[in-house]
């Protein structure tokens, strides 16, 4: 069982640090937010949740109007291809216990997210105060960094604060400069399949991209004479698993969104546009390569060369 809001306001006060707390109704955006909370209280934030390839998760926590470009930031971090992605939903219950909309740099108060990097924006270290979610986005809490980081030292966490639109070149001679703050531990999360939502009743909500669309039966494959090919272009790859196709898709969405989008929560709203158009789009993948499968099989028989 993850901390509470309640619990957490509690230990904010039993380590005596300054905040004040506003209440207002559920908000998803911080446009929303910023409704019930005045920006003349302290700096808005839009808190992003990342994993990478290795099932290694971050949390980047940077001010509204800070650009977050995953390809750069991936750079940084030395992931190489691949790089980092929206996490999916299913992590922000498990890893951080809290729900879509509710991010916040409080979460690695938890014990199951010991193993969550925590990253966030220089920029904070410039304003009086700065604004999160208590581990509810029913709440915002108002507090300045030199409470946030007694919160963070109180739990064995030394506060990072990075320039997140820094472009560093990387290379030989240049090292990524985040590449410290990767998590040495990855966390896999077990994945909704379709055979455990059937079982589950009510019906499940829509689960993230991450989660595999359920695809048709894929055609066999021809025989071939000649020599099996170990290792094959990825592109080639992309197009011949529809649903790698749609997340290769959806992941440059979501880093265009992130690099472009200012006063919202990026990470409720990436997230939701990945529910609406990944079942459809997986949908035409598929359909895509059943076709190219029935014309190259077409195209093949009528054109078997004449036998000596």
């Amino acid at each position: 069982m993850g901390f509470s809001k309640d619990q957490l306001l509690n230990r904010l006060q039993e380590l005596e640090i300054d905040y004040t707390k506003y209440e207002h109704p559920p908000v998803l955006t911080v446009e929303a937010q910023a409704k019930y909370v005045s920006s003349s209280e302290g700096a808005l934030s839009k808190n992003l949740f990342f994993k990478d390839k290795k099932h290694r998760y971050y949390i980047v926590s940077a001010m509204v109007d800070t650009k977050v470009d995953m390809k750069v930031l991936s750079q940084r971090l030395g992931l190489g291809k691949g790089g980092v992605r929206m996490a999916p939903e299913e992590a922000l219950a498990q890893l951080l216990q809290v729900s879509l909309g509710c991010v916040t740099p409080f979460a690695v108060v938890n014990e199951s997210a010991r193993d969550v990097s925590l990253l966030l924006d220089q920029n904070f270290k410039n304003q009086k105060r700065c604004i999160f979610h208590p581990l509810s986005n029913e709440v915002s809490v108002s507090l300045n960094t030199s409470g946030l980081d007694k919160f963070l030292k109180s739990i064995e966490r030394d506060p990072v604060y990075v320039d997140l639109e820094a472009n560093p070149a990387v290379g030989k001679d240049q090292p990524p400069d985040l590449a410290v703050y990767v998590p040495s531990n990855s966390v896999v999360i077990p994945e909704i399949t379709s055979e455990t939502s059937t079982k589950q009743t009510p019906p499940p909500k829509s689960v993230s991209a991450e989660v595999k669309p359920v695809a048709s039966a894929k055609p066999s494959k021809p025989a071939s004479k000649g020599k099996s090919v170990v290792v094959e272009n990825s592109t080639l790859l992309a197009f011949k698993n529809p649903e790698k196709f749609v997340e290769e898709i959806m992941d440059k969405t979501s880093a265009l969104l992130l690099s472009e989008a200012k006063g919202e929560n990026v990470e409720a709203l990436a997230e939701t546009r990945r529910k609406l158009l990944t079942s459809e789009l997986t949908h035409l993948a598929i359909m895509f390569k059943n076709t190219a499968y029935t014309e190259g099989f077409h195209a093949g028989k009528h054109s078997q060369p004449k036998r000596l």
